[in-house]
């Protein structure tokens, strides 16, 4: 058989994580705006249609990235409150693990941008970022009531000091994302112990 007319070796395509964490490397590197298919695409080696196969959307392509992201930040989450230390310092491990590094913090870019465009979602979309939120609310609901069953923090109700914890966590970490003058990373972490010391500490 001549050279001209042997079968062509297709290149396999790389697993789905690979392609996530292209996906986030492309983020941190050159932002939101510059992760299209055809960007993405090139980066893999992999033509947009083929991706399309993938993930039918780029709205599937940036959830599926969040989630392959709180994957690994879940997996440091759970290994972060197993540590033999007071729930206190776990608590600011966690704290220090929720808000984002800075500017443009390549995960929260992410997840402001799957919010933005969770208006038109449908259930099964919503659904799974209600999964991503509901890890994050029950390990520090799990944290408070172990904390106060140990005599370390005051015996308030878990659930609802951490729903308001996140809320505020929330706040803050959007104006350290986007890049808010006067709000940066150190002032909200000060302004987080302030706000568990006066709530929680025994």
């Amino acid at each position: 058989m001549s050279e001209a007319s042997a079968p062509r070796r297709r290149t396999p395509a790389p697993p789905r994580e690979d392609l996530l964490a292209a996906a986030m490397r492309m983020i941190a590197e050159h932002g939101l705006e510059k992760l299209t298919m055809a960007g993405l695409g090139r980066e893999v080696g992999m033509s947009s249609g083929h991706l399309l196969y993938y993930f039918r959307s780029k709205d599937e392509l940036l959830l599926q990235t969040l989630e392959w992201s709180e994957g690994r930040l879940g997996a440091e989450r759970a290994r972060l409150l197993a540590r033999a230390v007071p729930a206190r310092e776990r608590l600011e491990d966690y704290v220090d693990l929720y808000v984002p590094d800075g500017h443009r913090d390549p995960h929260w870019t992410l997840w402001l941008e799957v919010w933005n465009r969770s208006q038109n979602a449908d259930d099964d979309a919503r659904a799974r970022q209600c999964a991503i939120e509901g890890a994050w609310h029950r390990d520090l609901v799990a944290l408070i009531a172990e904390g106060i069953s140990r005599g370390e923090f005051r015996p308030v109700d878990a659930d609802r000091f951490a729903t308001r914890t996140r809320a505020l966590l929330d706040g803050f970490s959007i104006h350290v994302a986007i890049g808010l003058r006067g709000t940066d990373r150190e002032q909200v972490l000060a302004h987080v112990r302030e706000f568990v010391a006066d709530g929680l500490l025994a």
